[in-house]
Parts: C-alpha cells; sequence; structure tokens
C-alpha cells in the first residue's frame, strides 16, 4: 500500500521541495503531510546527502528538500524491492536497517501460542512462524531437525488457503501437537482428529503476525530479536544459533 502511495505522489515531489537547509522535524513534517502517512524516523543515511525515512514498516530515502525519493521498499515482504547499497563494502544497507527496526525482544513473544520442541539441552533458542502447506516450511523443517541442543518454538499462521487453517485447527487439537506437526511437516501424514477444540491461540498468531507485519512463511525469530524471512539454510542457523551466549 504505502509503495503504491509513494509511487503515486513521486512525480510531484520532484517539483515540491522544503527550504534547502532543511532538518530532520522538517523533512518529517513534510513527508507526513505530502504521503499522509506516520514517520517513525528521520536519520541521515550516510549516503549521497540523502535521508533515511522509516514508516508502516518500510524504508525509503529523499533528499533535505524532499524533491524526490529512493523506495526502499520492505525486503522482508518484498526481496526484490529497490534497497540502497554500499558498493565498497557490499552491503545491503536497506536489508540491515530493516532488520534492526523489525527486530523483537524474543521475550515478548507469546510462546504459549507455539508448538515447543526440545532438542538436546534446549539452551539455544529459535521461533518459527509457519503454515503448514507452505513448501519453504517443508524444506525448512528438515534443517530444522539437523539442529542439535536447541528449543524451537513453531507459532502455527496459516496464511495460504482455507485448508492451512483446517490442518493447523487439526494440529493444535492433537493430544500431541509436536509428533503431529512432525508427522505432516516432514512425512506428509495428513492430520486427523477433531478441529474444534480450543483454537484462539491460532487466531492470535495471525493477529499477532499483522502486528509485526509477517506476511510470508516461514517467517524466523533468533535469540537476539532478529527476523530471518525464508527457509533459512542449514549453515546460517547454526552460524546464527552459535552467536547465542
Amino acid at each position: 500500500m504505502l509503495v503504491k502511495t509513494l509511487s503515486a505522489f513521486l512525480l510531484s515531489l520532484l517539483a515540491i521541495g522544503c527550504s534547502a537547509n532543511a532538518n530532520e522535524a522538517e523533512i518529517r513534517k513534510a513527508v507526513e503531510a505530502k504521503l499522509g502517512i506516520k514517520v517513525e524516523s528521520v536519520t541521515r543515511s550516510g549516503y549521497f546527502g540523502l535521508y533515511e525515512i522509516y514508516a508502516d514498516g518500510n524504508l525509503f530515502y529523499t533528499d533535505d528538500k524532499v524533491t524526490a525519493m529512493l523506495i526502499g521498499g520492505d525486503v522482508i515482504r518484498s526481496p526484490h524491492a529497490m534497497n540502497l547499497i554500499d558498493l565498497k563494502n557490499n552491503r545491503n544497507v536497506t536489508d540491515e536497517r530493516l532488520r534492526q527496526l523489525t527486530a523483537i525482544k524474543f521475550s515478548d513473544l507469546p510462546l504459549e501460542q507455539a508448538i515447543k520442541q526440545v532438542k538436546g539441552d534446549g539452551k539455544r533458542v529459535l521461533a518459527t512462524f509457519e503454515d503448514p502447506n507452505c513448501g519453504y516450511c517443508k524444506r525448512l523443517a528438515k534443517d530444522l531437525q539437523k539442529l542439535e541442543n536447541v528449543t524451537i518454538y513453531t507459532f502455527l499462521l496459516p496464511i495460504l488457503s482455507e485448508d492451512s487453517l483446517k490442518k493447523s485447527r487439526q494440529i493444535w487439537c492433537s493430544a500431541d501437537r509436536l509428533k503431529a506437526w512432525n508427522d505432516w511437516i516432514l512425512d506428509g501424514k495428513t492430520p486427523g482428529g477433531r478441529d474444534n477444540c480450543d483454537t484462539t491461540a491460532i487466531t492470535r498468531n495471525q493477529e499477532y503476525a499483522r502486528r509485526l507485519n509477517i506476511t510470508g512463511t516461514p517467517t524466523l525469530f533468533f535469540a537476539d530479536g532478529e527476523r530471518v524471512p525464508g527457509a533459512v539454510p542449514l549453515n546460517v542457523l547454526e552460524q546464527k544459533l552459535k552467536q547465542q551466549k
């Protein structure tokens, strides 16, 4: 929604500007007035004299006169969006900043709404939001099984279809939720049994995901609160987990 709004206003912004010595407060005011959005932060990007604007879970960039914008987009939800790249150090600045700005406190996760799996001593922790019909989730599941000494919290997040919701409810209503989840996600054994128990946890997962702008599965959260989208390879999982104290 925001990207479409920015595109519509882009040409008009080329002709309308602030004073040449605009500061962050003036830029915030101008962007909010022109785009009708609430700006969370305005920061010098350190590149090309541009200012970084963070609003509605998205990053984009403007000059001090707000005459044009570089739409960074949300790389978490739109990995092919335009981004600001530091070519000297081969760094995706937009990606790094969004990971920082969208990080959470792991302790704030509603872990009682997740399926808990403890492997080994369980000292390392990882949370995933997954749709049972998500192909990438099934790929991730195979690598998760190879991890040792980790506690995995799986939040059922049916977003793909009504069948996803039905399967999520059946898994949650199972006497052994972890077994029902692994039977399905690893072995393709369709969950059976009832789906009419108290499944408010799934509804709360959906509401929580909306608040965090989680629109794709799998989405992972590590102990430091960093959000990582997609089926992360095993070596990356191990690298991230090894950083946990």
